[in-house]
Order: C-alpha cells, then structure tokens, then sequence
C-alpha cells in the first residue's frame, strides 16, 4: 500500500482473502456497524481503508479465528489498551516482531495514532464512555455487597446501535435484588413482578433470594419507558412473542455448525449469530420506518 493514498473494501478483501478465507464485504461492513473500524469516507459515501484500517481489520480477524474471542471481548480490549498492549497483535508480514507503532501521518496525510490501530488510544470509534463493561463503578460481576445502595448501576444502553453486538445487553455480570433492579429502573415491585409475569424478564433464586441480570435490568429501562407513553406490560408482549420466532429461525440457520460439536464450528455459529442478529435489527427497523411513513 505504499504506493497508494488508500484502498477501497474491494481491494481490502482480495488483500486479506489468502489469509481469511471466509472474510466478506459483509463481513466487513458489520465489523463497521458494530463500531470495531471506522474507515473514512468519500464525499460520496465510498470507504477509505488505510494502512492502519487493515492493520486493525487483520487483528480483530486474527482474534476471532485464532482466540474464539467474541466482538464484546474484542471491543473491550481495543478500548482499554489497544491490541498492541493487550494482546501484541501482529502485522500480517515479516514484521511480526516489531514493537508497537508510534503515532505519525500516512503518505495521504492522514493522523496515524499509536495504540489502537487507526485509532485514538483507548477509544473504539463509537464508543460511548460509560458503556464499556467494568467502566461503571459498582458493575463488578457478582459485587453485590460492595454496591452502594444509594448509587444504582448506570443505566446500560437500550440502543445497541454501532457501539456494541445486538446480542450484547451492556455490563456483564449484573446481579440485582428486586429492590435494586426498581430503584434503578424507577418502577415499583409490582410492576417489575408484572413484567416477570409475562415473561418478559426471569430472575434465578439464590439462597432464598431472587437477582435479576444484565438482560433484566435492560428490559426494565425499556419498560419504564414504554410505560410513560401508557404502553403496559401486556402489551409488550408482542416483543417477547417476535424474539422467539426469529430466535427459532436463527437456530435452525446454525444447527449445522452447532451439530459439529468442535470449538471452531461454534466459534463460526457464534460469530454467524451475532451477523443475523445485526442484520435482523437493521430490517426490523426499516420496516417500521416502512410502516410509520404514513402517519410521519
């Protein structure tokens, strides 16, 4: 590339294809979505890969074949330390060996930071602080005597957008008391009992008492907000009843990888799922906005 001010996805994946033989635009682009790269754009919408761009796509491939790393695992590590420190990444050539780039501008002009490669240290593009698993005080995985009562965990995203995997509900290893998950969601006991009874959160039972997870503590938000347009817990259901179907369709598509029983096929499977989900949210919300165009 020393050539060339920049590649276009094309000419990326013909680049990265002898090495990843199952990369795809596809692939590519979810990659973006999910905040992971951040490739500049032409006036017309076209993408700009540089040198650091494939440098970072390369890593993030190499952790997902080689490490089974899930994107959440991924984003973490690019965020905190960059690859280069926390997991030496290596450049795809000869040049394995080499320390960690400095920061400096490529033949185009374009800033070339340190850390992360094609990025700002500690910032995945997208990124918004507070999101990132850990980064909230008193979201320590199973932590519950340590958590201020007074100081209920940050509200976790309700939109996944760009910033994280559709599958990926926000801070990992919550557990929540009743009492907590309505003092952090604002909703009575009752109502949260009214959601339990729909099915539309579980809890499991520890010692004669109930916690609620990440996934819980995200469809209470949603709910309270639902519930100061008037919607109930009755008519959410709808939203429970669609999860399942498109759950079923997304496990009959990666039965065959699951049947295989070894860590790859599941690494695939995983990796397929978290694709079909993206790709399920983004036509959930084109039809709605399909839908909503009379009345708007």
């Amino acid at each position: 590339m020393a050539d060339r001010a920049h590649l276009s996805i094309g000419e990326v994946l013909a680049l990265l294809r002898e090495e990843f033989p199952d990369v795809t635009i596809s692939k590519i682009r979810f990659l973006e979505s999910q905040g992971l790269l951040d490739p500049e754009r032409t006036p017309s919408g076209y993408r700009k890969f540089y040198e650091a761009d494939v440098e970072r796509l390369r890593w993030i491939l190499r952790q997902q074949r080689e490490n089974f790393l899930p994107l959440k695992v991924i984003r973490g590590r690019l965020s905190e330390a960059g690859p280069a420190q926390a997991d030496q990444p290596r450049a795809a050539t000869a040049t394995e060996e080499r320390p960690a780039r400095q920061g400096g501008t490529t033949a185009a002009g374009r800033r070339v930071p340190g850390d992360v490669p094609g990025n700002a240290p500690g910032r995945v593009a997208g990124s918004v602080p507070g999101n990132v698993p850990g980064n909230a005080p008193g979201n320590v995985p199973g932590n519950v005597a340590a958590r201020s009562k007074a100081a209920p965990p940050a509200r976790p995203s309700l939109f996944s957008g760009g910033d994280q995997s559709p599958l990926s509900a926000g801070p990992s290893g919550v557990n929540l008391t009743m009492e907590e998950l309505a003092n952090a969601c604002g909703l009575p006991a009752e109502r949260i009992k009214e959601l339990e009874r729909y099915g539309l959160l579980a809890s499991r039972t520890v010692g004669g008492t109930a916690y609620y997870d990440e996934d819980a503590l995200v469809v209470a938000h949603v709910a309270a907000a639902f519930a100061r347009h008037g919607v109930e817990a009755r008519h959410l259901r709808m939203y429970k009843n669609s999860a399942e179907r498109e759950s079923g369709l997304l496990e009959q598509v990666v039965m065959p990888l699951i049947k295989q029983r070894n860590p790859q096929a599941r690494q695939q499977a995983l990796q397929a799922l978290e694709e079909l989900s993206g790709l399920g949210q983004e036509l959930r919300q084109a039809l709605l906005r399909q839908a909503l165009r009379a009345s708007l």
